[in-house]
């Protein structure tokens, strides 16, 4: 405990101010995952979630295998969000339907969450906590809470605005490593214990695809891929090299680059 609120109290006040720049050779091409999709999701075992033009959701494993399908993604339209942080357990999330889907380790449902029966109605974000329940922010009463796979209510924090002078519209949470993490383009991150409490706030802004993958934080901005190592507070800055080319969709996790292109998923190493 005394390690973690020490790494809280310098991350608060020892960001870097400069960043160090990266070389195109920081990058190694390792493989393509061919197809037609239209965006996918990782999970820390290196397991690729695609959802391909057929409205499926296909899971390829390290090694190429596809290992699961789920034949039924678009019920509800395009998922507006996929949390694929445990291996064994997915998320969809279909904002317009205030609509949970959670699926096992196969891609076969377990349950589905009708956030309006539990007079939830405005969430942007969601992500499965460690425990196996559902962390969510609730745009109405502006508190951050987990609900089980019924939907039940767990816990909630105290409402943020009384926490904070102005109050931020998170767009992505992540559940890692005994702390959840809520991003704000305009504000930053805003990091909670699991108990719901605010530890800290780090003002990384304007990144986009955000992530928290083995102590590092990732995120991309005009052309540049940012990541900050939680414990050793050393931010890095990497130039997106050319031969990257035209792509749909980007995200960095364990240590590696995927880019979404028109036919199939390209990943790098990052050095």
């Amino acid at each position: 405990m005394k390690r973690t609120a020490t790494i809280l109290f310098l991350l608060c006040f020892c960001v870097p101010a400069a960043s160090m720049a990266q070389s195109d050779s920081a990058f190694t091409f390792l493989k393509t995952i061919r197809g037609n999709f239209s965006s996918f999701s990782v999970d820390n075992l290196d397991n690729v979630y695609l959802i391909t033009e057929g409205r499926r959701l296909k899971k390829i494993n390290a090694n190429g295998d596809s290992v699961a399908v789920f034949n039924d993604v678009k019920r509800y339209g395009n998922p507006s969000a996929i949390d694929v942080t445990n291996p064994l357990k997915a998320l969809l999330y279909y904002k317009n339907f205030s609509t949970i889907v959670t699926l096992d380790r196969l891609l076969a449902v377990r349950n589905t969450i009708n956030l309006r029966t539990q007079n939830i109605f405005l969430v942007n974000s969601i992500a499965l906590s460690y425990d196996n329940n559902i962390w969510l922010f609730d745009e109405e009463d502006y508190k951050l809470k987990k609900i089980d796979e019924q939907g039940k209510l767990m816990q909630e924090t105290t409402g943020w605005r009384l926490l904070f002078d102005t109050v931020p519209s998170p767009v992505k949470i992540i559940d890692r490593d005994n702390f959840v993490y809520l991003y704000d383009p305009e504000k930053g991150f805003y990091i909670f214990d699991y108990y719901g409490t605010f530890k800290n706030r780090l003002s990384f802004l304007k990144w986009n695809n955000v992530e928290v993958s083995g102590k590092i934080m990732y995120g991309f901005n005009n052309g540049k891929l940012y990541s900050y190592e939680l414990n050793s507070l050393q931010l890095k800055e990497y130039t997106l090299p050319p031969f990257f080319g035209d792509y749909l969709a980007i995200k960095a996790m364990n240590r590696k680059i995927y880019l979404l292109k028109n036919e199939g998923v390209d990943v790098y190493g990052i050095r």
